[in-house]
């Protein structure tokens, strides 16, 4: 059985963005890949990433996931939210 895939857009910010040198990536992933998938191909996909991956949180419509949250609407908002400091 063959498996669908969907390209999925996710935003990126701060570090994640000037790492890739875009503001926005595609990936590809199955068609209700969980929070965790999107996040393990952004590191295939993207291998700048990898060492950032561990630190960051996926946010879905702008709330923050667990890595097994299912992303179910292929027109969600998806974004790779770095660690971020402040004073």
């Amino acid at each position: 059985m063959k498996t669908e895939l969907a390209n999925r857009r996710v935003l990126l910010f701060a570090i994640a963005r000037d790492l890739v040198g875009a503001d926005e990536v595609f990936v590809s992933v199955g068609l209700e890949p969980s929070a965790g998938e999107i996040l393990l191909q952004l590191g295939e996909e993207f291998p700048e990433l990898r060492v950032l991956l561990p630190t960051c949180r996926l946010a879905v419509d702008c709330e923050y996931v667990s890595s097994e949250t299912l992303i179910k609407d292929t027109e969600s908002e998806l974004a790779l939210i770095p660690p971020v400091s402040g004073g």
